[in-house]
């Protein structure tokens, strides 16, 4: 059974609005396990530095720990590329089985294209 869980800092910090939507999601797409990780879109944002904010839920729906050391992402909507970084991040360790928040910031130099945030979604680039 997949469960929701939440880093630390997230933890102490989240706003009970914003708490009880992500447990509305994850309610939503906690069984659908058609793939062994699923990142499912929570929030899409623009901040002072031109970074690409995105934060989904990530379900590792796996049997094993889902890390993210050296993985591409890439940002699309309608089929194209906004944003492609390499992400490395020692604090993001998923356990098997569990879902997790996490926002992932693209630098502003990892910009394609123009993001509209309609029905932008975030995958795992295979290299």
């Amino acid at each position: 059974m997949q469960n929701l869980e939440f880093e630390a800092s997230w933890d102490k910090s989240l706003a009970g609005k914003d708490r009880k939507e992500i447990e509305e999601i994850f309610h939503k797409t906690c069984n659908t396990e058609s793939q062994k990780v699923s990142l499912t879109p929570i929030w899409q944002a623009v901040n002072h530095k031109s970074e690409l904010l995105i934060t989904v839920l990530v379900h590792n729906f796996t049997e094993k720990e889902l890390t993210f050391q050296n993985k591409r992402l890439a940002y699309m909507e309608k089929e194209k590329i906004c944003a492609i970084h390499t992400f490395t991040l020692q604090t993001l360790i998923i356990k098997p089985k569990v879902s997790m928040p996490w926002t992932f910031i693209f630098p502003a130099e990892s910009l394609k294209n123009h993001a509209t945030f309609q029905n932008g979604h975030l995958v795992i680039v295979n290299i």
